[in-house]
């Protein structure tokens, strides 16, 4: 209850501009039902709730309320209600619009943040509006349609609309993805819970000045790429995703899907973990559930690394599970390790090996290496017109340098 209490609290303070006035921890029905509370309980909560008028609204930590339970408890506390579907979609739309308005040259067309939740003074039914100076009207403007008609015509429209964006922004991320492979960049996907270090490690490992990780829920919002080296000088590209939440309501699960796809696509999978919570093994059990709803590919779900961060914040720490790696992605320990481990599973993964081939110096074959393989060492030999390149390489890359120079031979094989 404490962990819930707190992730609850967390959620709230992440929206600018809102405070936690008190929070309570009471026994509720299921919350799809119409009555959530007893009859008990209820009466408490409204007596404190209308009794303080600092509170103006309230956030029930359930997945989902109906949305006639929704309507009778604002009616009865005369405030706006939240359940962790529309707390954590406002969320995600105050964090879209800030990031929006952080863009350059964006001036005044910047979207307003939307304001905290309004004085209970203001808080007016609906139905109140319908009809104009207090009477009721069923149709509107003679279109032979009820209002309840035509706004569910209007949210089935915009259900649509968003539809088609999903279906666009999957096309979109095969496009890409198709391109990386092309490319032939592995790619490292980076998951973990909301919070727990994903962005940080990142910067880490890259030494990405322009990435700056928030100490907030759901500082990232969508999937972005970022290039880093290997210690072979592998070049890969780390992939750092939205973060999981506990009890993710169901409607939100496939606009997690869409911007998550390019997890199924990546070559490794490092599982973030923040060990200083005290909830990690829920926060863990939360995103593995969810991994396993994406349709991954078991290979890739075997292959995972785990890796236990902000070790700094606990003293004397050490892994209980095998093969897990802990660092601190704040204070860098940890990192050479865990880069030797990502280059041995994205070798593993991609199928690259390391070659020694014997070259021509005044032939196009070393830019060619360059720049579709990674080399590590040139040994010149000048007698000999050429040089032996220390590369790795796909065998897909292997197999079109030898269609493309079908003389050059490997000097040896490591």
């Amino acid at each position: 209850a404490e962990w819930q209490v707190a992730e609850a609290r967390a959620l709230v303070c992440t929206l600018d501009g809102w405070s936690v006035v008190a929070t309570m921890v009471v026994p509720t029905k299921t919350p799809d039902k119409k009555l959530i509370f007893g009859r008990g309980t209820l009466e408490q909560l409204t007596e404190r709730i209308r009794g303080s008028p600092e509170i103006t609204a309230v956030f029930l930590n359930v997945e989902r309320l109906a949305t006639p339970t929704k309507k009778d408890l604002e009616a009865a506390w005369c405030v706006p209600v939240f359940d962790r579907f529309t707390l954590v979609l406002h969320i995600f739309r105050c964090n879209a619009c800030a990031q929006v308005r952080a863009g350059p040259g964006l001036g005044q067309t910047d979207p307003p943040l939307p304001p905290p939740p309004p004085p209970r003074s203001h808080v007016k039914s609906n139905a109140a509006h319908l009809g104009g100076r207090g009477r009721s009207s069923r149709y509107t403007m003679g279109s032979g349609e009820s209002f309840l008609q035509v706004q569910q015509r209007l949210l089935r429209d915009r259900e649509t609309k968003i539809q088609k964006a999903l279906e666009r922004l999957r096309r979109k991320r095969r496009l890409l993805g198709q391109q990386r492979r092309r490319r032939e960049f592995p790619v490292v996907s980076v998951v973990g819970y909301t919070n727990c270090g994903k962005t940080t490690l990142i910067k880490a490992l890259t030494g990405d000045a322009a990435i700056q990780p928030r100490d907030q829920l759901f500082a990232t919002l969508d999937v972005t790429a970022h290039a880093g080296r290997l210690p072979s000088a592998l070049t890969v590209l780390y992939m750092d995703t939205i973060g999981f939440l506990s009890q993710l309501p169901h409607s939100l699960v496939e606009s997690f899907s869409a911007t998550l796809q390019d997890v199924a696509h990546s070559d490794l999978i490092v599982h973030v973990r923040d060990v200083s919570h005290p909830e990690t093994e829920l926060q863990k059990a939360s995103v593995l559930s969810a991994l396993g709803g994406l349709g991954l590919p078991d290979a890739l779900l075997e292959s995972m690394v785990e890796v236990h961060n902000k070790v700094d914040l606990v003293p004397g720490y050490t892994p209980v599970e095998p093969d897990v790696l802990a660092v601190s992605a704040l204070l860098g320990l940890g990192l050479d390790e865990l880069m030797a481990r990502v280059e041995d599973a994205i070798l593993r993964a991609t199928g690259r090996r390391t070659l020694t081939l014997r070259v021509r110096l005044a032939g196009p074959q070393l830019s060619w290496l360059h720049q579709e393989a990674t080399v590590q060492a040139v040994d010149v030999i000048p007698e000999a017109g050429a040089a032996d390149v220390k590369v790795i390489i796909s065998d897909s890359a292997y197999g079109r340098f030898q269609k493309l120079f079908p003389g050059s031979a490997p000097a040896g094989l490591h």
